[in-house]
């Protein structure tokens, strides 16, 4: 049987064994040093104030906007292309979606329908962009629009860690990042975890009370809030991850310029863009293709596993179909789902491996 390229992998060292072994032993298991120097180390990397670590991504996402006074009744300008649980949150505290078209070659939100978008809704608060496949958002765009109509910026960076944006780092763009810790993330925490970064102090103070059952410093309950920590044990996990992302980063872009070098004569491959201004992490690799479902199947066949992000678009799910009382116009976010493939990518992935993904590709075209 021919071994196969696998879509992603999961970096696990004797020093991230060594040092979950060690948390285990210290039975200090949760509010504990651990994830107290992973948020300080996270917050130095992101150039931000505060970091509070969760207990997911989404995690990061909802409690972000709770703590912004988000609720019912407000708008939250957001893209349809991308992982469900960028828009969920918004939906979970009662505030009302307001889809935005993506550009077709940089995934990333519109300006243009932004700024469309924001003119007709009602009691917009918000503005979500997503940093899609490790792309920071044309965040001028961003900025501009939110400036207009006073918004809330929260940076979805869930695939985007490390990446920047006019020489910053991503998170510290808007009001509040969020970042998730997902094993397949460009740094996990050997389970899921995530964090909020912001320069706000209110903001921070208030997110640690919510992941902490709404207690402040002192342990009274002065808020409703729910269980949303990171436990010490994935944050020693992340603290060996976090010292090893700028490698991967680089390892990750060194591996999308082969692909390139190896694709870009295939007409057939839209290749993904990269933005002038900012700098690409490359948490997924993601190519556009005129027949992507018989490609996916016959790279299968050849042992090579690929990936779909995102198909449907969120307003297509048969969850949101239930809340949303018409369908918004996104003709690049439809038009794209059908042609977008994932291909394999991670730090630790081969030159040789590239090269047998690209030969297929080529094979299959030719």
């Amino acid at each position: 049987m021919t071994e196969q390229v696998p879509f992603t992998d999961v970096y696990v060292d004797d020093d991230i064994v060594e040092r979950v072994v060690e948390t285990l032993e210290s039975r200090r298991y949760v509010k504990g040093p651990r994830v107290q120097e992973l948020e300080r180390q996270f917050a130095e990397t992101c150039g931000t104030a505060h970091a509070v670590g969760v207990s997911s991504g989404t995690a990061a996402l909802h409690l972000s906007m709770k703590a912004a006074g988000i609720g019912p009744g407000d708008s939250v300008l957001v893209p349809a292309h991308t992982f469900f649980a960028t828009v969920s949150p918004v939906l979970e505290l009662g505030a009302e979606p307001v889809f935005v078209d993506v550009n077709p070659q940089t995934y990333t939100m519109s300006g243009t329908d932004l700024a469309r978008k924001a003119s007709k809704a009602d009691n917009p608060q918000a503005v979500l962009p997503v940093h899609l496949y490790g792309q920071p958002a044309a965040m001028h765009a961003v900025w501009s629009v939110a400036d207009a109509h006073d918004l809330t910026v929260f940076e979805d960076s869930c695939q985007a860690h490390g990446a920047t944006y006019r020489g910053e780092r991503t998170g510290s763009l808007g009001d509040v990042g969020c970042f998730s810790f997902y094993p397949s993330k460009n740094m996990t925490v050997a389970g899921d975890g995530g964090m909020l970064v912001t320069d706000d102090d209110e903001l921070a103070r208030t997110a640690r009370q919510l992941r902490n059952h709404g207690r402040d410093a002192d342990g009274n309950h002065v808020r409703l809030g729910l269980n949303h920590r990171l436990n010490e044990v994935s944050a020693a996990a992340g603290l060996e991850q976090l010292s090893h992302l700028a490698d991967w980063n680089a390892d990750r872009a060194a591996a999308a310029a082969r692909y390139r070098e190896n694709l870009g004569d295939v007409p057939e491959v839209e290749l993904p863009v990269e933005r002038d201004n900012g700098t690409h992490v490359y948490h997924l690799f993601v190519v556009q293709v005129p027949d992507r479902d018989d490609l996916q199947l016959y790279l299968e066949e050849q042992g090579i596993q690929t990936g779909i992000h995102y198909d449907p678009p969120v307003h297509l799910t048969p969850a949101m179909q239930k809340e949303l009382s018409e369908r918004p116009t996104l003709p690049e976010t439809e038009r794209i789902c059908s042609r977008i493939l994932s291909l394999p990518m991670h730090p630790r992935i081969t030159d040789a491996e590239i090269d047998r993904v690209s030969d297929a590709i080529r094979r299959y075209y030719e």
